[in-house]
Order: C-alpha cells, then sequence, then structure tokens
C-alpha cells in the first residue's frame, strides 16, 4: 500500500485527533485505532516517506521530533513505568509517512 494517512487525513483535518504535543513541525496525537492501551503517534508535519529517506537538510526537524518523542516517552514511562518507541520501515509500514509509535501495555 503507498498512502499517507498522516498527509492526507490528519494534517489536513480529514481525521480529528486527540493532541498530546504540537510544535511547529511536529504532532504527537493518540492513535485514531490504538494497538495498545497508551498508543501515540508523533509524526513531522513535513512529508518524509520513513527514517532511511531522510537526508542531511532534515537533521534540524529530525531533532525536534525526536525531542517531542522523548517528552511524549518520558510522560508514558512516567504514568505507566514503561514504554515503546517503535518506527516501522518498508513494508511494515502501512502509511508511507515517517511516524513513531509510543506504546505501552499489551496489544489490544
Amino acid at each position: 500500500m503507498n498512502t499517507d494517512f498522516y498527509c492526507e487525513e490528519v494534517l489536513n483535518g480529514k481525521t480529528p485527533v486527540k493532541k498530546v504535543i504540537e510544535t511547529e513541525n511536529v504532532l504527537a496525537y493518540h492513535h485514531t485505532k490504538p494497538f495498545y492501551p497508551v498508543h501515540i503517534v508523533a509524526i513531522p508535519k513535513k512529508h518524509i516517506p520513513s527514517l532511511i529517506s531522510l537526508e542531511d537538510k532534515d537533521n534540524s526537524l529530525l531533532l525536534e521530533l525526536l525531542a517531542v518523542i522523548k517528552e511524549v516517552a518520558a510522560m508514558v514511562n512516567k504514568e505507566h513505568g514503561a514504554c515503546k518507541v517503535i518506527t516501522n520501515i518498508g513494508d511494515y509500514q502501512d502509511s508511507k509517512h515517517l511516524h513513531w509509535h509510543i506504546v505501552t501495555g499489551k496489544p489490544l
């Protein structure tokens, strides 16, 4: 599948989301169809297909994205005692837009 749910639905407002953190360039929000009891997604607002497609010019955006991921992970860890931070590449990546999952608990 070659879709970009984040650009097509989330960032243009077609699919409303419950925001956790938003900066000028990054959005973290509760997953619209969670696979875990706590399932937060962090995305850059700029379209970047995946982790391996990042370019040197994206370094400042990547640092901002990682800062948001770190803040969300710290919040989830403080509240629940643990979390996972996951990104998928290739066939494991349903939406072709760089995104990270911050999750905790057993899969639903």
